[in-house]
């Protein structure tokens, strides 16, 4: 069930709703965190700009190993529900597109298998850095955005029944599965 809030036209570029003055200090960070430390500031293709930042914290995020990425991205999925419903809040809007916090938990989803398999943790650097490490990641890049602008079933119908927090995290998180999914696909294509 959708809340009673409005949901911005995306096909229209949009100001970021600015942070009420009055917002408490934990009300700053969790709105920075909502907005992706800026990057789903500009006022077109927010979500798109919210998914390089992501990717660009993910990068050093995946150096720590899989575990610890993969314990990061499943504690970003959950406190995630509270930040992107509190920014909504303080928006005053339902799903801004402005709110990119999943954004940044769906494209660190479909990395987890590159996390797994793309690059060892003590060659890290060394690794990301190699050609066909940069083509996956485009390619992993480029899935989770089609998904989450597509949004085909059952990420369709979550966007447009499930309200609050959840509801903003969930297609999300169910585009970055789907993308990993066709991702490993590929990947396994390419190598075979």
């Amino acid at each position: 069930m959708t809340d009673n809030l409005s949901k911005p036209d995306i096909s229209k570029a949009n100001d970021c709703p600015p942070l009420p003055v009055n917002a408490s200090a934990l009300d700053r960070i969790v709105y920075w965190l909502g907005i992706g430390l800026g990057s789903g500031l500009p006022r077109r293709a927010p979500g798109t700009w919210g998914t390089v930042g992501g990717l660009i914290v993910a990068i050093p995020l995946m150096s720590l190993g899989f575990v610890p990425f993969l314990i990061i991205t499943l504690l970003s999925c959950v406190i995630g529900v509270w930040i992107c419903g509190r920014t909504s809040e303080l928006m005053q809007g339902h799903d801004d597109p402005h709110i990119v916090w999943d954004e940044w938990a769906g494209i660190w989803i479909t990395l987890l298998p590159f996390s797994y398999m793309g690059v060892s943790s003590a060659n890290f650097w060394q690794d990301i850095s190699q050609t066909l490490s940069i083509i996956a990641i485009i390619i992993a890049f480029i899935l989770f955005r089609f998904f989450d602008i597509i949004k085909p079933p059952p990420i369709g119908w979550v966007d447009k029944k499930v309200a609050g927090g959840l509801g903003i995290m969930l297609d999300d998180i169910i585009a970055g599965i789907m993308a990993a999914a066709v991702w490993l696909v590929v990947i396994l294509g390419m190598l075979l």
